[in-house]
Parts: structure tokens; sequence; C-alpha cells
């Protein structure tokens, strides 16, 4: 969103940025309680998730979903055509996520594609128009999404062989997916190395992304232990500082506050 209204500042107004919000919270909240829904009981017999169903009523998950799908599609329509047009492929992509798993071992993939469509949407907000940047950005996105969920999933890997679910870990074993989870963070770093080139930002840009090769390797160490607290706390609290940091410099290089 910051990049693609740099004609403007970097700034595309408070009233688009709050629709964009929007989106996401209700696309967000749309895609989680249809995941709640379509594992209602599969969730019941994974040790991780037993308690699951047991914060939202199925009922509520149900009129939840469908209202925040509803929502985000509204919303779009106050922002421009193109977006209102393709609500329903963005749904379409986050609702898929949680089918995935059930016939392809890819499905950590998919959900790499269901959080890279975000940039590009966002860039369709500003612009009402495709381009590269967000492109790259996205493919970085989905590198680093289905890298660290590749991370995550080792925790379920018997419970999804189990249930006959499908998965990178439960193809690969723990150390195939763990190694296929590095390279793939290394291309995101590629990734985001190009998207600053393409997007020409630049150098608090730039000099921001040092400490990220340093936090996907602390995450990766982590990982290797097999240590399933410890990987679920490196999981959140890494990547969500890699998030962070990405907002942060992105938004000091190209607006200038902070």
């Amino acid at each position: 969103m910051v990049v693609a209204a740099s004609s403007t500042g970097g700034w595309p107004g408070w009233k688009l940025f709050g629709l964009i919000l929007l989106c996401m919270v209700f696309a967000r909240t749309a895609a989680m309680t249809f995941n709640r829904i379509v594992d209602w009981e599969i969730d019941k017999r994974n040790p991780r998730t037993v308690g699951r169903h047991q914060l939202l009523g199925k009922g509520t998950a149900v009129i939840t979903c469908a209202g925040s799908a509803l929502l985000f599609a509204g919303t779009t329509f106050f922002i421009n055509g193109i977006c209102f047009l393709l609500s329903p492929v963005a749904l379409g992509i986050i609702f898929l996520y949680s089918l995935t798993k059930r016939f392809t071992h890819a499905a950590q993939f998919f959900l790499g594609l269901a959080l890279s469509v975000s940039p590009v949407g966002a860039w369709l907000a500003v612009t009402g128009s495709f381009a590269w940047s967000p492109i790259i950005l996205a493919t970085g996105v989905l590198c680093w999404v289905a890298g660290f969920d590749m991370i995550y999933a080792t925790q379920d890997v018997e419970a999804d062989r189990r249930e006959g679910l499908h998965s990178m870990v439960v193809w690969l074993g723990v150390p195939g997916a763990l190694r296929l989870a590095g390279w793939l963070h290394l291309l995101m770093l590629a990734g985001l190395i190009a998207f600053g080139f393409s997007a020409h930002l630049g150098k608090i840009y730039f000099l921001g992304l040092i400490p990220v090769p340093f936090l996907l390797l602390f995450e990766h160490r982590i990982a290797r232990t097999l240590d399933l607290a410890k990987i679920n706390k490196a999981f959140f609290e890494t990547n969500a500082v890699i998030g962070l940091l990405f907002v942060v410099i992105v938004v000091v290089d190209r607006i200038g506050i902070f």
C-alpha cells in the first residue's frame, strides 16, 4: 500500500487505509473461522488443537465466517471496481487452503498463496492496476509462509499421518521438510531484495533487511532441536519480528516517519 502510493508521498489517505485494514480483518476472520469449521472433528482428535472447538460454537463460527466474507466483499466495493470483481477470487483462494491437506502434500504452498495475494490486493486497492513489484513481493511472501508453516507443521506430523492428511512434512519427513523450508527462506530473502530494487526503495530498506537472515537462522536452529515448545515460541516470535521489521523499514524508507 505504502509503496503503491509513492506518487502521493507514500500515503493513500486515511479512508483508503481504513478500507484496506477492514478488508484484512474480514478476510482473515473468514479464513480462520472457515478453517475451524472444516477441521472441526479433526481438531478434536489432535492433542495440539483439541481445545479449539471450545472457543467458538460451530453455529457461531458459520455465521461469523459468512458474515465476514460478505463484509469483505462489500468493503472492496467502496475501494474500486477491480477489487470488488476479484473479491470472490480472493475468498476462494483463502478458503481453498483449509481443504488442500485432504488431497495434496503442497498444502503449505497453498497457505503461502493465500497470504501472498495480500500485497497484490493492496497494490490494486491503491492503483487499480497490476504491476511487477507486488507480484515479486507476493512470491517472497509465498516462500516465507510455506517455509515457516513447514516448521510449524512438524508439531502435527503424527496426528496428520493418523488422520490420513497430507503435508510436506508427512511426505518428506521432518528432516526433509526442514531442509526445504531453509531453501524457501533463501528464496524469500531473494524476493525481498528483488522487491526493493523493483520498487526503487532506498538504503534504509536494504540496510533494514540485514537482520532478517539472522532471525531466520535462529528460527531454523530452534526447529532442528525438534522441541515442540521451543518451535512454537520461535515460530510466532521470530516471524512477528520479521513482519514488523519489514513494515517499519518500508514505511521509514518511503514516508520517512518514525
